[in-house]
């Protein structure tokens, strides 16, 4: 993609509104939490205090809009305490002082924020947030009491947004809810797409959340609502079942009475499906349409479908009843559920991570180098330049500084153009009404809200409030708008132009390593066909844990592939030996291949079943084969598959006495020569 291209598609991206759910009640508490902060720090302390503490809570708000599965109120505490210490360090310094220790720490609190997004987006926003929030507070106290009074404010507005949330919660456990019922959701839609296309590809994105979201802390354990535990399991174990009931190559023939039925059984799954989702989205009983539950357990089925066939659907008919006793409300012990581990005990782990990125290669370290060298020359720029309130430059660049290109320029794009209005329409209501005090902080709450209400549907529209939000609240402080509005709108323009600039200069494309995604996608595939394999020569039941660990490893080697491909589609660099169609067929090739070792998950043969020895061979040799392979992918070279040929004619020459694998040996073998003509395809 050109830069012209790829400038245009990210503007354009950056620009566009996103048509997605509001929350008004959740906007409405937010707001009502920044309202009480604003109102008692102005009655009590006057407005440079209630300027701090209204940071923290609008911070604190934000937060809680973050996708992650912790509760809200620890969100909150944690964004509060985290930018009261980030704050009151830089009011130790200094600023105005001693401009070097404060430069410098800001250095390295940028750097820090910038490889916190090894632990997730999450924790990313919010530190860079902190930055952000840390060069506008830094302004205001002079003193080291006054310092210490202004971060204990921010902490304070953390402590009433999370008060808030526990004292006025809305749609408890909604996240979780949502996760599940979208996995029940895109299972049923599986389901009714196998109807038309038996080979049908599934993206298990949709499985991969809601097992995340099922981790709960050991208090969260003692709350949860018993229809968010069980049921993501048993849709893990279906989805392989559905697969395996509408193969032609596996199950029944394309066309005739069999077929019919089994369109009439994955009807039925979609409808029942989609009946626990809506129960488990809202809390309520199961209601599942009556001709789903005839069409499951019409004794029909073992009349018309024989073999495999037969067992898949009797497999179905019990997994979805135990979906549907599973979605029903119920209670839950905190023995059953998956558990993850408390902040205090997570921070060696998110350390960990932050330390595993310092490595030369990393696009997280590449970030934490480009976001605090942009961040120090915005600053020592914006200070040198004769507009006062230097600190725009900065704060726009870490706002909107990501690891990757598409979202840092996007961001950039969006966030001038919405500092540009906000500021017009704030300006024009200073001019027009001459707000006091309590007026510029209601307005200032007012944006607040706005900016919750709009901050899902699109960066842009959500920018016209936050800059309209600042303008109100630092007038409201005492700040002439002319001392806010044109050197607000100049030097968030040189901060945008210093992050895109700093992307071009020093950046961390995805394109180049492509490859390197694919083949570890291959390496996981391999492992996941191999562990699968090995259990026809030592049957140990359908549910064994090294099947599961490798099914989870492929399913994020896929997931990264596809966000790398996201990513790269946008950047304005060559291929690098990978085009976009031959990345396009290679990632079709290996969907194909993890489809292949799924039909064969789901006929693990039982505990105590015959062994079929030859497995053993087979096992090793797609282990071997698809290691070797990764490895001449990673050297741009084109794999061979001469081993795994040589086991599967060996097979065709003496078959083992097993059809599914046999055939499954040949359709593996297939999916890695298609591999092979996808890079072996002209750029």
């Amino acid at each position: 993609m050109s830069w012209l291209r790829a400038l245009k598609e990210t503007a354009r991206t950056g620009l566009a509104v996103e048509r997605r759910r509001l929350e008004p009640l959740v906007a409405a508490r937010g707001a009502l939490g920044l309202a009480l902060v604003v109102g008692v720090s102005l009655v009590l302390f006057g407005p440079g205090v209630a300027v701090s503490s209204a940071f923290g809570a609008f911070q604190a708000a934000i937060a809680t809009f973050q996708r992650s599965w912790r509760p809200r109120p620890t969100l909150a505490l944690a964004s509060g305490a985290s930018l009261a210490v980030s704050t009151f360090l830089g009011y130790v310094t200094n600023a105005g002082a001693h401009p070097a220790p404060f430069l410098a720490l800001l250095a390295l609190w940028t750097f820090l924020s910038g490889l916190a997004w090894a632990n997730g987006p999450t924790v990313g926003i919010i530190a860079s947030s902190n930055v952000a929030i840390m060069l506008v507070t830094v302004t205001l106290p002079t003193s080291v009491a006054g310092a210490a009074g202004h971060a204990a404010m921010i902490a304070v507005g953390g402590l009433v947004q999370a008060a808030l949330v526990v004292l006025l919660p809305v749609r408890r456990w909604g996240a979780q809810r949502d996760a599940l019922a979208d996995a029940l959701a895109a299972e049923a839609d599986y389901a009714r797409r196998l109807r038309h296309d038996p080979t049908a590809s599934f993206d298990p994105v949709p499985l991969m959340t809601a097992r995340s979201a099922a981790a709960v802390t050991p208090r969260q354990a003692r709350r949860r609502p018993g229809e968010l535990h069980g049921a993501r399991g048993l849709a893990e174990r279906i989805r392989p079942v559905l697969a395996s009931l509408a193969d032609p190559a596996v199950g029944v023939p394309a066309e005739g009475p069999q077929r019919a039925r089994v369109h009439e059984l994955l009807a039925a799954a979609g409808a029942v499906l989609d009946a626990a989702a809506h129960a488990i989205r809202h809390g309520e009983p199961v209601d599942i349409p009556p001709a789903a539950l005839g069409a499951l357990r019409t004794p029909d089925t073992g009349a018309i479908l024989t073999g495999p066939p037969r067992r898949a659907a009797v497999r179905l008919a019990a997994l979805l009843d135990d979906v549907v006793e599973t979605a029903e409300p119920r209670t839950e012990t905190a023995a059953e559920a998956r558990s993850r581990p408390t902040l205090l005990r997570l921070t060696p782990v998110a350390l960990g991570r932050m330390r595993a990125e310092l490595r030369h290669d990393s696009p997280i370290l590449r970030h934490a180098v480009r976001v605090s060298t942009v961040t120090a020359v915005g600053y020592v720029l914006g200070t040198a330049l004769p507009l006062g309130h230097g600190y725009w430059a900065p704060m726009a660049s870490v706002m909107v500084m990501r690891p990757d290109f598409s979202q840092t320029y996007a961001r950039s794009v969006a966030r001038f153009g919405g500092t540009l209005l906000g500021v017009a329409l704030a300006t024009g209501i200073v001019q027009t009404a001459r707000p006091g005090v309590y007026s510029s902080a209601a307005l200032a709450v007012v944006c607040a809200f706005g900016m919750y209400l709009l901050m899902r549907t699109g960066y842009a529209v959500s920018q016209v409030c936050v800059s309209a939000y600042v303008v109100f609240l630092l007038g409201m402080g005492g700040s002439a708008w002319t001392q806010t509005v044109p050197e607000r709108v100049v030097l968030t323009l040189l901060g945008g132009i210093l992050a895109m600039v700093a992307y071009a200069v020093y950046p961390a494309w995805e394109t180049p390593r492509l490859r390197h995604r694919l083949a570890d996608w291959l390496v996981a595939d391999g492992r996941y066909a191999a562990t699968v394999v090995a259990h026809y020569a030592a049957p140990a039941g359908p549910a064994f844990p090294d099947v599961r660990e490798a099914l989870l490893e492929t399913r994020t080697a896929r997931i990264a592939w596809q966000e790398a491909v996201a990513r790269a589609t946008h950047e304005p660099v060559r291929h690098r030996g990978l085009s976009r169609s031959a990345a396009e067929d290679a990632g079709h090739a290996l969907a194909q291949f993890g489809r292949v070792v799924m039909l064969l998950e789901a006929h693990l043969p039982e505990r105590g079943a015959p062994p079929v020895p030859a497995a053993t061979t087979l096992a090793e040799s797609l282990r071997r084969a698809t290691e070797r392979g990764a490895k001449t992918v990673r050297e741009r070279d084109v794999p061979r598959w001469d081993d795994l040929r040589e086991t599967v004619a060996a097979w065709d020459a003496a078959p083992p006495d097993h059809f599914l694998l046999h055939k499954s040996a040949r359709l593996l073998l297939d999916a890695l020569d298609d591999l092979t003509t996808a890079l072996t395809e002209k750029p």
